[in-house]
């Protein structure tokens, strides 16, 4: 039997050997996601894989959390995929505010640091609802989408809240619709695996997992 598996591994090493690097560079350098809710609505839509830069911010040992080196810090407005402990699975959210920032929200619009965001109104993004509102959020020249229900959740007040050393507070686009720091607390940076800004390609979950092709290659 031993020499059986030799004899395999011998014969296939190159083949091995191409599962072994890409395997390595998936878990240390780039990898995509699926995405199976819609918390990130309407920037990310249910069904899209989101090609998510592990390198973005450190260079970490292959399948670990241990950082080799840190090249830069999450910046206010990425998108960054981290393996909550808190939630037990890997979440997708925006990063709202850095360590020593205060920030509060009151009926689903932001202050940062003592400062209302300005916030204004857009045309409805397409899969959108009819009943739902959506608005341009601009984070201190950062613009980006969120959506609102017509009724606000209970996660629509929070705070003043100052982020800690080492972490991070990350709400989801689809402010009524997900499970964010509001719900999980701050996100330790030692959890933030990589950061995200494209859509490699998207399967229409409601319409017989069909590509959406106006998402493909596309930026966010």
């Amino acid at each position: 039997m031993f020499k059986g598996i030799t004899k395999l591994l011998k014969d296939n090493r190159s083949f091995f050997l191409f599962i072994s690097l890409m395997l390595v560079f998936r878990s240390a350098v780039a990898d995509w996601n699926t995405v199976p809710s819609g918390s990130m609505l309407p920037t990310i839509v249910e069904g899209d894989r989101i090609l998510v830069n592990k390198m973005a911010y450190d260079l970490r040992v292959p399948f670990t959390h241990i950082a080799l080196v840190k090249l830069a810090d999450p910046a206010r407005g990425d998108i960054v995929v981290f393996d909550s402990k808190k939630a037990d699975k890997k979440l997708i959210k925006r990063v709202i505010a850095v360590p020593g920032d205060t920030v509060m929200m009151r009926d689903n619009r932001l202050y940062l640091n003592g400062e209302p965001l300005s916030y204004t109104s857009q045309a409805l993004s397409p899969y959108a609802p009819a009943d739902v509102t959506e608005m341009q959020e601009n984070l201190l020249g950062m613009a980006h989408s969120i959506r609102l229900n017509p009724v606000a959740s209970r996660l629509a007040n929070f705070g003043p809240v100052t982020v800690p050393d080492a972490h991070y507070l990350a709400l989801g686009d689809n402010r009524d619709n997900s499970a964010d720091s509001r719900v999980i607390g701050f996100v330790p940076r030692d959890e933030i695996v990589g950061r995200s800004s494209l859509v490699v390609f998207s399967l229409d979950y409601d319409d017989h997992y069909l590509p959406r092709p106006e998402r493909l290659m596309r930026e966010f």
